[in-house]
This record gives structure tokens, C-alpha cells and sequence, in this order.
């Protein structure tokens, strides 16, 4: 019975084997094929490349304007933010004081002037009593002398009545161009210290922008303007992203570059006819350069090793081979090619973080232009 039983196992497992040995076999016809990929290949395009620099944005004419004398704010005439024409008043600082001392200033005058008369008359008296040798000669120096001396006099008191009126006039503060207000510290009543802050004013209608740029950078724009006929024109993105909606020229570049940063400032100016652009306030200037006939590929088709670029390429065979490649560029959704790759290329397009080295690829051909067509839309 207990041999019969073992004889039964035995049986069992043999025939439980043979049927798992047949499950698991392969026919011999059955083959895997390879994966599919999107296969580009790099393409020589005309195209525009932007560079964003941050800058500073000036008015064109920005001063603070202070008190010259010392008195109380009687009025003020504009309002903070408005826009102001040369020779407008802004303030009026209280000027009895100054008033009073024209007045005496001007007595001064009227009495010198008196005297220089009465010295006058009595310099032509003496001058005809030396001609009848009535008195010396001595006598008409002296009343010479004494006229000279009071006609300095005039002087003084005329040049102290300048001054005094000098002063006078410091006490209405008048705008010394067309621009706008900014803040004022003061108001009504306030006691103005000769030198106090009153307000700033800006003159808004063309805006600098200031911004500093590498030296290769310096030297690839300058060698590009040289081989080009294309202008300084550049553009100015606001703090919102949005473009200011005038182009602007750049202006100037300074003589030096800066030891510390090694870059050069370059400075810019914006037309501003809608006020929008105020003094200190940051953006962004845009170089624009074209670009003729340049090699070019997807960023989705790179990755990066090592701060190394690289594709897969595939060879005659269908086989995934990683290259390195120089970038000259970046630009949106591209790569603009130096060196290392070739139009001849077949690279594979997507899907590289699943490729290997050395793995057998089933190639789908894409056309790059209609790819790049539509990453330009998106």
C-alpha cells in the first residue's frame, strides 16, 4: 500500500514538471522587437536670440530741491505725483524778513548815493577855488579821494541790495524744469532750515536704463554690430513681465570695466510719453540678435552629465550610441549647435531617461520644422 502510494506521487510530480516545462518554452519563430522612438535629425534655421540683463531705470533729470533761506512753509502750490512746468512756483516760504532787509538794503544805497552827490558838488567847488589859487592842490586829492571812496561805497550797498533781493527770491521755490513731484516731507507751518529737504523732482519724459553686461558678452555684441547692419535697438521688460511699449537705443558704455564684476555698464534710453517708466524703478533690457543659418536641435532630446550635454544618436545599425555636444546657445525649446553634431544625425527626439547605451531602437522619423512649429505655439 505504501509503495503504491510513493509510486502515485512520484508520477504526479514527473507529469507536474513536464507540464510547467512545456508552459514555459518559447516557440522557436517567436522574436521581441526592439522599442519605437521619435528619431529628428538637427536642421539649419534663421532665428532671433534675446539676452535679459537686469536694470536700473533713472529719469533723465532727477534733483532734490532744498530750502536756500529759513523761514515757516507758508504755502504749498502742487501736490505730490503732479506734473509741474519750469518755473512753475512750488512753495512759498514766509518772507517779511527778507522783505525788511531789500528795504533797508535799498536806504543804504539811497543815503550813499546822497553822499556821493554832495561829495561831487563839493569836489567841483574845491577844484574851482585851486583854479584861482585860493586853496592848494592838496585839497582837491583829498576831495577826490573822498568821492572815489564813496562811489566804492555805492557799490557795496548796490551789491548788498542784490543780495537781499537774492534772498527774497529764494523764498518762492520755482521748478527748474518740466517734471513731475515726488514726495514732500513738509507742510503748512512747518519750519524750513536753510538747507531742508522740500521735495524731488524728475523729468520723466525719456528714461535711462542702466544695466551691466560680461565682457564676452561685451565682446560677442560688439563683433556682432560690426558684422551686422542691424541697430542698437533694444527693449525694456517691466517688473509685471510685460514689455514697455516703446523700443529704446542704446546710448553709451563705459569707458572701464569694473575689477570686481569684470563687466561693463551700458546705458539705454526708453521714450516715456504715457509716464508709465519712474525714476528707480528695476526691469529688464532685451538684446535682440538675429541669427543666420544656425544648427539646431530640442532640449527634450538632451540630458546633461556632468555638466556635459548629450544625445543619443543612432548608428547604421538602429543602436543607441550617447555623444557629448558643445552648445553655442540656449534658446526657448533649443539648443543652438557649436560643435559635435552633424545635419546627418539621427537622434532620438523624446524618451531618452528610458534609453540605455548600446540598446537597439525601432526609429519613427519626425520632421524638426513641424516641431518646432508647434513648441512655438505652446
Amino acid at each position: 500500500m505504501e509503495k503504491s502510494l510513493q509510486k502515485f506521487v512520484l508520477l504526479h510530480l514527473f507529469l507536474v514538471s513536464i507540464w510547467l516545462s512545456g508552459c514555459s518554452a518559447k516557440p522557436e519563430n517567436a522574436t521581441t522587437l526592439p522599442p519605437s522612438y521619435p528619431i529628428i535629425q538637427p536642421i539649419y534655421i534663421d532665428t532671433v536670440h534675446h539676452n535679459n540683463y537686469v536694470s536700473s531705470i533713472q529719469s533723465l533729470k532727477n534733483v532734490e530741491l532744498r530750502a536756500r533761506v529759513k523761514g515757516y512753509m507758508e504755502k504749498i502750490h502742487i501736490d505730490e505725483g503732479e506734473k509741474v512746468k519750469k518755473g512753475q512756483i512750488l512753495f512759498s516760504i514766509s518772507s517779511q524778513e527778507y522783505h525788511g532787509e531789500v528795504l533797508k538794503a535799498h536806504a543804504q544805497l539811497k543815503n550813499a548815493i546822497a553822499e556821493a552827490k554832495s561829495a561831487e558838488l563839493n569836489l567841483e567847488n574845491v577844484k574851482t577855488l585851486v583854479s584861482r589859487n585860493i586853496v592848494s592842490k592838496t585839497e582837491q586829492e583829498m576831495a577826490e579821494a573822498k568821492l572815489a571812496a564813496l562811489a566804492a561805497k555805492i557799490e557795496e550797498a548796490k551789491s548788498y541790495e542784490d543780495a537781499c533781493k537774492l534772498r527774497l527770491s529764494y523764498t518762492e521755490v520755482k521748478a527748474p524744469f518740466d517734471g513731475v513731484i515726488d514726495r514732500i516731507p513738509n507742510k503748512i507751518g512747518s519750519l524750513i532750515d536753510e538747507g531742508s529737504l522740500l521735495t524731488s523732482i524728475s523729468d520723466n519724459q525719456s528714461m535711462y536704463a542702466y544695466f551691466n553686461i560680461s565682457e564676452k558678452e561685451y565682446l560677442d555684441f560688439a563683433l556682432h554690430l560690426k558684422a551686422t547692419a542691424e541697430t542698437n535697438e533694444v527693449s525694456l521688460i517691466l517688473a509685471n513681465n510685460r514689455e514697455h511699449a516703446y523700443k529704446g537705443q542704446i546710448e553709451t558704455v563705459e569707458g572701464e570695466f569694473d575689477d570686481q564684476t569684470g563687466s561693463i555698464a551700458f546705458r539705454a534710453i526708453f521714450p516715456n510719453p504715457d509716464n508709465i517708466l519712474r525714476h528707480g524703478a528695476s526691469g529688464k533690457v532685451r538684446i535682440r540678435r538675429k541669427l543666420k543659418n544656425v544648427m539646431v536641435v530640442p532640449q527634450k532630446s538632451t540630458f546633461e552629465i556632468q555638466d556635459k550635454i548629450y544625445v543619443f544618436v543612432l548608428d547604421k545599425d538602429n543602436v543607441a550610441r550617447m555623444r557629448s555636444f558643445t552648445p553655442k546657445l540656449r534658446i526657448p525649446h533649443l539648443y543652438i549647435v557649436e560643435s559635435g553634431l552633424s545635419s546627418e544625425d539621427r537622434i532620438i527626439y523624446e524618451g531618452t531617461q528610458d534609453v540605455k547605451e548600446g540598446m537597439a531602437v525601432q526609429p519613427e522619423t519626425k520632421d524638426l520644422q513641424v516641431i518646432i512649429r508647434q513648441l512655438a505655439q505652446n
